[in-house]
């Protein structure tokens, strides 16, 4: 079952490349008590995703947390070392937290889930992005196959 607004986050832990290591978040760190915005993406350092996506949530950080975002987070089927090269690479530290969902278990919990098996690319994550108010769905932008334009920062932005 896909996830929908008024629903809550399953807890179910993400993972964030640290200075110090990894760290396995849970739901109550992330979200509690905070605006989120999470936006997933259907793989690290793929066209859209490195081009667009990312890009569009970092130069739009202030306009973000104006609009009283706590924290911006991407998620993606990689795992926290590719997150965490990603990130530096995206210049996104300090603005965009990188969070991975390594064996999709996250993104299976909120039914988000993409097959590309027949593409060599095994179970990713949908494109989405949601604003999550104190761990619940207040807004969900998810994508149609192959689009990129209901979950740009643009998009968000313009509901928030």
């Amino acid at each position: 079952m896909t996830i929908k607004v008024g629903d809550k986050l399953p807890d179910v832990g993400l993972q964030h490349k640290t200075a110090d290591g990894i760290d396995t978040l849970d739901n109550a760190a992330l979200f509690a008590g905070k605006k989120v915005v999470l936006f997933a993406v259907p793989g690290a350092f793929t066209p859209t995703c490195s081009a667009k996506h990312v890009p569009s949530f970092v130069q739009n950080i202030d306009a973000l947390k104006a609009k009283g975002v706590d924290t911006v987070a991407c998620v993606a089927v990689n795992d926290p070392f590719v997150m965490g090269v990603w990130g530096k690479d995206q210049a996104s530290e300090g603005k965009v937290m990188m969070l991975a969902d390594g064996s999709a278990k996250f993104t299976k919990a909120i039914g988000l889930e993409l097959d590309l098996t027949e593409r060599g690319l095994g179970v990713r994550s949908q494109r989405y992005a949601m604003v999550v108010d104190d761990g619940t769905v207040s807004q969900l932008f998810v994508e149609e196959a192959g689009a990129y334009d209901v979950s740009s920062a643009e998009n968000v932005l313009k509901h928030l």
